[in-house]
């Protein structure tokens, strides 16, 4: 009974310290581009996205020295190819780990090494020595005194998991287990973490209509939409969670625990040919912003609510030489000059990968704002704010869409750079927030992106400081039942 008790409470103060940690967004780093970007760009394009988390697809000597000193925490990997000469060889991994990580560390700091990718799942002749070469170089790093700071294992498919919904009755591909049970034993005992890639696109795609749009990009669901698991009754919102809980729940059908899981790849594609319609920026966009959110806001899953899943984005550029279809070349944040290839939606998610290389903000409206507190925003700065709010009227460039959201983020936005940018000048009762992603849509221009930093250089002095603002334009969505004392209210938290 005693030894029970001990053994739970180890157990519950390992779950506690893996809560404790905080989770972070990385992002993948590839190379398949026709006009690679020199490792000190790549680096200067890190710093200037506030990335702190990297994953190489090997360890190029370049970049890891571009690396030094920056502070990033950087995966390395050992690639497919090198694998067999490794498992092999106890010397020849001990000279892997030698040129490759000891040679840089701790300058540039290297936390873990990923061992091959997708073995089990695309390369069964070599799968068999895997945990072979996974020992191997863990071995190397103990002879180097460095286990302790540098984990060890190797990335798997989401693939392998089979029946993962409902996540509690999912369990690995069975003719895996013979490599797959001392692989995890080996991650169990070793400290390290499952590595999971998970692709919702390539689920929703080959889900024939079964798995909504919506329920892979995280967007809100309705209660009535979400999945339920039968056994537990928890409810899941998005495919990313309901995959990492499987993977837990596959690890408990082969009694292990308490092995945390890192996502190392996942994202959306922005671009597709004619059979991958959903393959597009908007998509791209949803699915990498709400990811981000939803990694940082330390949620966790339902099976392990609190707990981080520290994620790495797969990619930082779009990759033009890739093989395959055309969304193969386009899951890219960013172009090879560090041009955004959209601007992430990441209001209330911190400075890390906001993807404005042009330094502009916005005001806008907060996610969870009350419509109602919207609509009496919108009454105060299109009068007694002195906002032109004409451009809102029927007709208008920024009428449509049509919905007190949108009209908000107009005005907001408008009055906040009328005000300098000045953060107090977005607030709103508290409904509105700083932003780093142009609201800016069609013909509809945002005050905030007309000048290269967020100034009016395109907009008349009169336009914007006239203090006789026509009387339909101070109408535009104006509250029928609005209650001066509002107003009033407005007023105060405002001027």
């Amino acid at each position: 009974m005693a030894l029970h008790s001990y053994l739970l409470l180890l157990l519950l103060l390992q779950i506690s310290l893996l809560a404790a940690d905080e989770a972070f967004i990385g992002v993948n780093i590839g190379t398949s581009l026709s006009d690679m970007p020199h490792p000190t760009q790549v680096v200067a394009l890190l710093k200037s996205q506030q990335i702190h988390h990297v994953r190489l697809y090997d360890a190029d000597q370049a970049m890891l020295i571009a690396l030094a000193k920056t502070g990033i925490e950087v995966s390395v990997s050992v690639p497919n190819e090198e694998l067999l000469a490794i498992a092999q060889s106890n010397s020849t991994a001990a000279n892997w780990v030698y040129r490759n990580v000891v040679a840089h560390y701790p300058s540039t700091n290297i936390t873990s090494i990923c061992v091959g990718s997708e073995v089990l799942t695309t390369l069964p002749n070599v799968a068999k020595i895997l945990v072979n070469a996974v020992k191997y170089i863990h071995s190397a790093l103990v002879a180097s005194n460095l286990d302790r700071q540098i984990k060890v294992s190797t990335p798997l498919s989401s693939s392998m998991i089979l029946d993962s919904f409902p996540p509690s009755q999912a369990f690995f591909n069975r003719s895996l287990n013979p490599i797959l049970i001392p692989m995890l034993d080996f991650l169990q005992s070793t400290g390290s973490y499952l590595m999971l890639n998970i692709y919702p696109y390539y689920d929703y795609m080959e889900s024939n209509g079964v798995i909504p749009l919506d329920y892979a990009l995280f967007k809100p669901l309705p209660p009535n939409k979400e999945a339920i698991d039968s056994n537990t009754l928890v409810h899941y919102t998005n495919v990313f969670d309901a995959v990492v809980d499987a993977a837990y729940f596959a690890m408990s059908f082969l009694n292990f625990t308490n092995i945390p899981v890192v996502v190392t790849e996942t994202g959306w594609p922005s671009k597709g040919d004619r059979n991958e319609p959903d393959a597009t920026l908007d998509n791209a966009n949803a699915y990498n912003s709400n990811l981000i959110k939803h990694v940082l806001n330390m949620t966790g899953t339902p099976k392990h609510p609190g707990i981080a899943i520290s994620t790495y984005i797969y990619e930082l550029y779009n990759e033009d030489t890739k093989a395959g279809p055309l969304s193969e070349k386009n899951w890219g944040l960013f172009d090879a000059n560090g041009k955004p290839i959209y601007i992430l939606h990441l209001t209330g998610s911190g400075a890390v990968l906001a993807n404005d290389t042009t330094n502009q903000t916005y005001c806008v409206a907060k996610d969870d704002a009350d419509p109602k507190m919207l609509q009496a925003g919108i009454d105060w700065a299109c009068g007694p704010g002195k906002v032109d709010c004409s451009p809102l009227l029927q007709g208008q460039p920024c009428y449509e869409p049509d919905n007190v959201v949108a009209h908000a983020n107009y005005a907001f936005d408008t009055y906040y750079h009328l005000m300098g940018r000045s953060s107090e000048a977005c607030n709103f009762n508290q409904m509105a927030t700083i932003s780093t992603s142009n609201p800016s849509h069609g013909s509809c221009v945002f005050p905030g992106s007309l000048g290269k930093n967020g100034t009016f250089d395109n907009v008349t002095a009169a336009s914007m400081n006239s203090t006789s603002l026509d009387s339909s334009a101070n109408n535009v969505h104006r509250s029928l039942v609005l209650v001066i004392g509002v107003v009033v209210t407005w007023g105060v938290v405002l001027l």
